[in-house]
């Protein structure tokens, strides 16, 4: 006796042409992709580039940060590229802290500055022999040792008109060797700044800090256009509205010396050395917490 077997067949899938691409959910993908890029930077954190010396000896041209959008709170500046009209909306604001470093927008272009906080609402603030007057108490400053700066393609150490500045390392590099003095706010937050000559920014008459405003000054206090300048459009024109505060700086996720190319080599040999995640939040001289 047999049983017959059906002969198994093997069912070809049938050719057809191929599927069109659906561009409509494409583009919305992509633009979903976008819209999120965009938000993370207008609401959490964006990255920032130093592209002057102004607060030398902290941050060196070509340094690249992360700033933070969230600390004081979100107004029309925290939003990416400048895409919202300017306002005195903001919400959940708060008030930076001596010693911040923040992001500052001028107040009649598009352009964002890097600054240190010195002055909060409704304090007197003067500046005389290039010492700051706070509430009518000079603001300490040490004299520390020298900085040695880095020269390269992006820091020459020519801005400051010195050639004294000049000098060798023990390994045998020129770098910059910079005079500094560490800074000292009510609060403990203290920082190195950088004043090593007379200037027309050096005496600044007392005034008081509105509501709602900051005075905040670079570092490199010879060489930074701040809110020092009342009458020219190169500086901030005076205090501050918090609403034109972006952010916070946090800390520096790499720097490069400026050879970088399209070589990909130079992508690594560019890449200056302890740099990376550097902290840029003040440190707090013990005793000091308020």
């Amino acid at each position: 006796m047999s049983i017959d077997n059906p002969a198994v067949t093997e069912t070809k899938p049938t050719k057809t042409k191929d599927e069109k691409v659906d561009w409509i959910a494409e583009i919305r993908g992509l633009a979903l992709m976008l819209l999120a890029v965009f938000a993370f930077h207008s609401f959490i954190a964006k990255p920032f580039y130093i592209p002057s010396e102004s607060m030398l000896p902290n941050l060196l041209v070509g340094d690249r940060l992360v700033v933070s959008k969230y600390p004081y709170g979100w107004n029309w500046s925290s939003v990416s590229f400048h895409l919202a009209p300017r306002g005195d909306w903001r919400l959940a604001g708060s008030t930076p802290e001596y010693g911040d470093i923040v992001i500052p927008v001028h107040p009649e272009r598009d352009e964002d500055y890097i600054k240190r906080v010195v002055a909060l609402p409704g304090d007197t603030i003067a500046v005389r022999n290039g010492q700051i007057v706070l509430n009518g108490e000079r603001i300490p400053q040490q004299v520390e040792p020298a900085r040695d700066l880095p020269i390269d393609a992006n820091s020459d150490c020519l801005g400051f008109g010195d050639p004294a500045f000049f000098a060798t390392a023990p390994l045998g590099e020129e770098v910059c060797r910079v005079p500094v003095l560490r800074e000292t706010m009510p609060n403990g937050a203290n920082y190195l700044v950088i004043d090593h000559t007379r200037s027309a920014l050096d005496n600044f008459a007392e005034m008081k800090i509105p509501e709602g405003h900051v005075f905040v000054m670079g570092d490199n206090r010879d060489h930074s256009s701040d809110s020092r300048e009342l009458n020219s459009s190169r500086g901030l024109l005076g205090p501050v509205p918090l609403e034109n505060i972006g952010g916070r700086a946090e800390f520096i996720t790499f720097s490069l010396d400026g050879t970088t190319s399209l070589n990909p080599v130079t992508w690594f040999t560019s890449l200056r050395d302890d740099r990376a995640w550097t902290t840029l939040r003040p440190a707090i001289a013990q005793g000091n917490t308020e």
